[in-house]
């Protein structure tokens, strides 16, 4: 249960901040062409508000001057209690509030219908730009923290892991693969597996002492791409997480252990740990 409410408040403040960014779209746009926003809220209000407040009209002369010069203190700004999305009221403009008496009266110079076209356009489309800003931001500061990452295949000590056709042919599990007609092959690469099945002569580090040559034979690759690919990193065993007291906190394992046998199987990654540890449990 603790855990359910954990995650439903990480996706409230998650959409809270979504809407924000969104709400903000319309709003500076509404500001930057003189338009009046009557309110600013997060989430949805029917009947009543969990917050609300509305800036004190100080500096304002007279009710004639706050309609001639919208400022962001003509707005109310509250956080309902329906978290489906947010709003913005925009005077002059039918939106969630469905406010049609305001479109009854006569048109004034700060309402939404009497602005241009193209400053209505950027009005509606200012939550959309600024949504799509906040992606570009997002996926800017991933790729600065965590870069481009990614394993040279020399490093990969446990090798690959190769589907049946390509053991077929010569590929043995926990295989390094080197070259490919001669060339080196580039893990940086987005088709570096591409380039290997496309090859006609592939190299490989074997027990990470003999480099065996392997040939591949025409239309390999035509085989393998309807299994959607024919080979993956090989992924060491390692103890993540022990449950206090349970079976293997006992035996002695600790957290941070490399398992790389169960009794006289070895098992170097995770491909061979669980068909032994099935097989060791008679299943």
């Amino acid at each position: 249960m603790e855990s359910f409410l954990i995650k439903a408040a990480q996706l409230i403040v998650a959409l809270a901040f979504l809407v924000i960014i969104h709400e903000c779209g319309h709003y500076i746009f509404a500001r930057i062409f003189g338009i009046k926003v009557e309110k600013f809220y997060l989430f949805f209000n029917p009947w009543f508000s969990l917050v609300k407040w509305k800036p004190r009209q100080k500096d304002r002369a007279t009710d004639a001057q706050a309609n001639e010069k919208p400022s962001w203190r003509d707005t109310e700004y509250g956080i309902g209690w329906l978290p489906l999305g947010g709003y913005v009221k925009i005077a002059g403009m039918i939106d969630e509030s469905m406010d049609k008496e305001q479109m009854a009266q006569p048109e004034k110079p700060w309402e939404f219908r009497a602005k241009p076209a193209w400053q209505r356009l950027l009005v509606m489309l200012g939550g959309v730009m600024f949504n799509f800003i906040l992606a570009i931001i997002i996926y800017a500061g991933i790729a600065w923290h965590w870069g481009s990452d990614y394993i040279p295949l020399q490093e990969a000590y446990e090798g690959m892991d190769f589907v049946e056709e390509a053991r077929t042919i010569g590929f043995r599990n926990g295989d390094i693969p080197l070259k490919a007609d001669g060339k080196e092959i580039d893990s940086s690469t987005g088709d570096f597996a591409y380039v290997i099945a496309s090859a006609s002569k592939v190299d490989v580090l074997r027990d990470h002492r003999d480099t065996v040559s392997i040939a591949i034979p025409e239309n390999f690759i035509l085989k393998i791409n309807e299994r959607g690919g024919f080979m993956s990193f090989r992924v060491p065993a390692f103890v993540g997480r022990l449950q206090p007291g349970g079976p293997a906190a006992e035996a002695g394992i600790r957290e941070g252990d490399r398992i790389i046998a169960v009794d006289s199987t070895a098992t170097p990654a995770f491909t061979e740990l669980v068909p032994a540890l099935l097989a060791k449990a008679g299943r």
